[in-house]
């Protein structure tokens, strides 16, 4: 399963050409209709999870599709020697060479950065504080999927200018979507990631968008989204912010300014009564949970990339 010659990284979105991503998206559809004919890509490899916090769907998702691509995983949770304080780069040689892929789930972004620089093998982001890649290009691909294009799509996202919100900007921007974020002033997107999504969207035809009124943000969007209020490692601001994003929550009035036929997403878990309603997240558009199983074919579709088998 190993060779040096197509060992490619995924940390961000970023790291992908459109074109790569398109070629992605397209195996995808691919896998989803015919799971049988990709069965034994992964023969024989194993794939190790490194993850520092918490999973429900990344961990599942990626460890049924290594699994029903022919491999086997291996998962370390807080229990490494990296808890203990052996040092990244050592971590990242000696995986290396036991293992055919690495995925990460850790805090600061720069963790999987040196990470990554000290590996030889694959090494796939399955969430960071700055980054949530592979969650992105899922919801892409999914909303390619359900509207039958991306380019020139109207997009909107609701509530704190985090991980998730920098990995969408970064796709918006590469696939020519037209991204409005609304958030509060101090929890505004990081201003290297709007520089670049801003520049970057004017050459592909999109554009990436700030408005602090999420009702003003909404207005027209085909595609609204979500994510909690307070990430992992946050909790302790949790009564704070609960207090500023009042009122960036996606309910019936702002649906009411929506696309009359607008799909709702969220990248889950939801905390239903706060940056979503329950009857909104239950409702006719939303979308969360065949988005969420979109995860699986995705994430199989870049491991076969990363691997330079897909």
């Amino acid at each position: 399963m190993k060779s040096v010659k197509s060992v490619r990284n995924l940390l961000r979105v970023r790291d992908l050409s459109p074109e790569e991503i398109l070629h992605v998206f397209t195996r995808t559809e691919e896998i989803r209709t015919g799971p049988d004919l990709f069965r034994d890509r992964l023969s024989r490899g194993t794939v190790g999870l490194l993850f520092e916090k918490a999973s429900t769907r990344t961990r599942l998702s990626f460890e049924a599709g290594v699994h029903q691509l022919g491999g086997d995983t291996v998962f370390m949770g807080g229990d490494s020697q990296l808890a203990r304080g052996e040092t990244i780069e050592d971590t990242a040689r000696v995986m290396s060479a036991y293992l055919d892929m690495i995925v990460i789930r850790t805090f600061g972004h720069d963790r999987i950065e040196r990470f990554a620089r000290a590996a030889t093998v694959p090494v796939l982001n399955g969430l960071t504080d700055g980054h949530h890649p592979c969650q992105a290009l899922s919801d892409f691909s999914f909303i390619r999927k359900t509207t039958g294009s991306l380019k020139g799509t109207r997009m909107v996202y609701v509530g704190d200018g985090n991980n998730m919100a920098h990995s969408l900007m970064e796709g918006a921007a590469l696939l020519g979507v037209h991204l409005n974020l609304a958030t509060p002033p101090d929890y505004a997107p990081d201003p290297d990631v709007f520089r670049w999504t801003s520049e970057t969207a004017r050459k592909t035809g999109g554009s990436v968008s700030w408005v602090e009124d999420p009702m003003e943000a909404a207005k027209g969007s085909q595609v609204l989204y979500t994510d909690v209020w307070t990430s992992m490692g946050q909790e302790s601001e949790s009564s704070v912010r609960e207090q500023a994003f009042r009122g960036y929550q996606i309910n019936r009035d702002l649906l009411s300014v929506a696309d009359p036929d607008a799909i709702v997403l969220h990248c889950l878990p939801a905390y239903r009564g706060k940056e979503i309603t329950d009857d909104v997240l239950e409702g006719p558009h939303s979308r969360v949970f065949l988005q969420a199983e979109n995860r699986l074919h995705l994430q199989k579709a870049l491991m076969l990339f990363c691997e330079g088998k897909g």
